[in-house]
């Protein structure tokens, strides 16, 4: 199962793949999770008591793969970056990529083309679940690394500015050849609030999962690593849902 998870900041995103990767995890699945946002918090949500590298801040590494100044080899080599410097706890595996600039911006810098190329790898040759929680924009994504995502999960709330954002992310995700777009409804303190949700989406994005609005996931965030015994119905539900349409085995 590869899940690229995308949605406005604040919206709960790295919450959500903290808890699906948890998820995955108790069900024996290997599990590898990538923090592809700039502001880096997944190792903390999930409980990791060290701070954790970005890979953009690997000199040696990005310059030994990827080159220096202005030679910049386009094809580096990742395979074995994965087990190299990947940190685990509690069968999570967790890579933190640090910044990296979308396609369009004009950057091809070592760095830049060592994590894109990383994420392309992950996406069509690693055998785990790999979920990567990204920044609001998918762009860094691009063209070549699509082939393998199972889905885009679009992680929303009834606020419009989340709706907008989601609705800029769908017609980005469709120029650069995702084809399989799922929504799940985060934060959810009543029908009518899932109506304005289902109402503000693209009709052809099905809503996958509903999770309610708890108050001990809100505490949790605000003090960092979530609980290590939360469990969330909802979130088990729609593991099992992604396991079906995915198709997915289970190990």
């Amino acid at each position: 199962m590869k899940l690229a998870v995308a949605g406005k900041g604040g919206v709960g995103k790295t919450t959500l793949v903290a808890l699906l990767a948890r998820e995955a995890a108790v069900r024996s699945y290997r599990v590898l999770v990538v923090d592809g946002d700039p502001d880096s918090n997944l190792a903390t949500t999930l409980g990791f008591p060290n701070p954790v590298a970005p890979l953009a801040e690997e000199d040696a590494l990005v310059a030994e793969r990827a080159g220096t100044g202005g030679f910049v080899r386009l094809n580096p080599t990742v395979d074995d970056i994965p087990d190299r410097y990947a940190v685990e706890r509690d069968g999570i595996r967790l890579l933190v990529l640090g910044g990296i600039r979308g396609g369009g911006m004009g950057c091809a810098c070592p760095a830049n083309t060592l994590l894109k190329a990383l994420i392309a790898h992950l996406m069509l040759q690693e055998d785990d679940v790999v979920i990567v929680d990204m920044e609001a924009g998918i762009e860094h994504l691009g063209r070549g690394t699509v082939r393998g995502v199972d889905a885009l999960l679009l992680i929303v709330e009834s606020d419009l500015r989340t709706l907008e954002t989601a609705e800029r992310t769908l017609r980005l995700a469709h120029e650069i050849g995702i084809e399989r777009i799922l929504a799940v409804a985060n934060k959810v303190r009543e029908p009518e609030e899932l109506s304005e949700i289902e109402r503000g989406l693209s009709s052809d994005v099905p809503i996958v999962g509903v999770i309610p609005y708890i108050d001990e996931l809100r505490i949790a965030a605000r003090r960092g690593p979530l609980p290590e015994e939360l469990r969330l119905p909802a979130v088990g539900e729609l593991f099992s849902r992604l396991e079906h349409d995915l198709a997915i085995a289970r190990p």
